[in-house]
């Protein structure tokens, strides 16, 4: 999983994309491509 500022950049990269909120942090998951999770830091 990948740290980031911005969440935007990380969620416009592939339409399955979606943004989540858990325990007041913006995650990015993506069930077909794993590998562009991401996390705001």
């Amino acid at each position: 999983m990948k740290i980031r500022h911005s969440i935007k950049s990380a969620r416009t990269r592939e339409r399955s994309c979606i943004v989540v909120r858990r325990k007041r942090r913006l995650y990015v998951i993506n069930k077909k491509h794993p590998r562009y999770k991401t996390r705001q830091g």
